[in-house]
């Protein structure tokens, strides 16, 4: 996709001095626009000319409050750009990221290593279904390698600094009453209403108090990219402490893959075991099971915002199957029975049978 003029040329023009002081002269590179994601960040691959610089590199377009995260990891301004800072602690740490080239956060361009356009979820849709339990081996693996390697604070690293609390927790969980019921004018009574702030305050609170570990925070198919025979992890910059099971929750209740139930438990096993004898697998699983009402709740009421507030509507057919986890979590936890009840009240079709919300250009019509 090519940009609009006015585009590249400021693009160019931005990336120009970390060009130079890089690679030297690379003349005039060519721009290719690149699909985006949920976040407020643009990315283009450039094709470069010089004998010093790679073929290609994939440029980061800052947005104008880069240093803010939009993800609610706290009000304080950090003092170096999150995602620089943990792509550094990441690798040295060993854990596999993508090489930055060059940065200039005041001109808001990062130029990294260009891994491909192969997803994990692309790299599992082209094998199909029967090759996932060894696709999704290898993320576990390199899951629980990376919990390993950074299990202990790494010097200046932003992650051991913030956590999911139960502040936090809670306005996530509240994210998804705003705008996966009210945006959407399910009806809630009163009653209702006050049944899922109960539970959802004693579900933040539980969370809150499980033992802080390192937490990626979106670990999932669309943020592992497969290059050649590696996954290579990216979309670590809001990293943070949180529960054990947060990161394993992402790839194992992943939105855009639907995900056997058979399959998952495997998986869960197979992370405790690589884990080592220290972590408890029935303690594991109960508190999987709840991140997994948690998470899934805000991812959906999270695609809905993203459409009515950022005008983005390719993540609303990830709305019903992130409910089919919320309801798969929720047959698991006896004590959170009354949610289920609401939810099988309230939302049409679920658990089995949602139907996609209309974007936001047809949600008045």
């Amino acid at each position: 996709m090519k940009p609009a003029a006015a585009e590249e040329s400021e693009l160019l023009r931005d990336l120009g001095p970390s060009l130079t002081n890089a690679f030297g002269d690379v003349g005039a590179p060519a721009v290719e626009g690149l699909r985006g994601d949920a976040s407020t960040r643009i990315y283009y691959r450039l094709t470069l000319r010089a004998p010093t610089a790679p073929t290609t590199a994939l440029v980061m377009r800052l947005p104008a409050d880069a240093l803010r995260s939009d993800e609610g990891t706290g009000a304080d301004i950090p003092p170096e750009l999150p995602f620089l800072n943990m792509q550094r602690a990441l690798a040295v740490r060993g854990v596999p990221v993508p090489r930055v080239l060059a940065h200039d956060v005041p001109r808001r361009v990062v130029l990294l290593e260009d891994l491909g356009d192969e997803t994990f979820e692309a790299r599992l849709r082209e094998r199909g279904v029967a090759a996932w339990p060894e696709l999704y081996g290898h993320a576990v693996d390199l899951l629980a390698d990376m919990h390993d390697r950074m299990a202990s604070a790494e010097p200046g690293c932003i992650a051991y600094t913030r956590r999911f609390d139960e502040a936090l927790l809670r306005w996530e969980l509240e994210h998804f009453v705003e705008w996966g019921i009210d945006a959407l004018r399910f009806p809630l009574t009163d009653a209702a209403r006050a049944t899922l702030a109960s539970n959802f305050d004693a579900l933040a609170r539980e969370l809150a108090e499980a033992p802080p570990h390192f937490v990626h925070r979106d670990y999932q198919s669309r943020n592992l990219m497969w290059t050649g025979d590696r996954l290579t992890v990216i979309d670590f910059q809001d990293a943070l402490l949180g529960p054990m099971p947060y990161d394993l929750v992402a790839l194992l209740c992943d939105s855009y893959v639907a995900l056997a139930p058979e399959l998952q438990r495997s998986l869960i096993a197979r992370y405790v075991e690589r884990r080592g004898g220290h972590v408890d697998r029935a303690a594991f699983e109960r508190l999987f099971w709840k991140v997994a009402v948690q998470r899934k709740l805000k991812d959906t009421g999270r695609f809905v915002f993203i459409d009515r507030v950022r005008g983005n509507p390719s993540f609303l057919p990830s709305f019903a199957p992130s409910l089919r986890y919320v309801a798969r979590a929720l047959a698991e936890l006896p004590e959170l029975r009354a949610v289920d009840g609401i939810l099988r009240e309230v939302l049409p079709g679920y658990p089995d049978a949602v139907r996609t919300p209309d974007p936001m250009s047809r949600a008045g019509e």
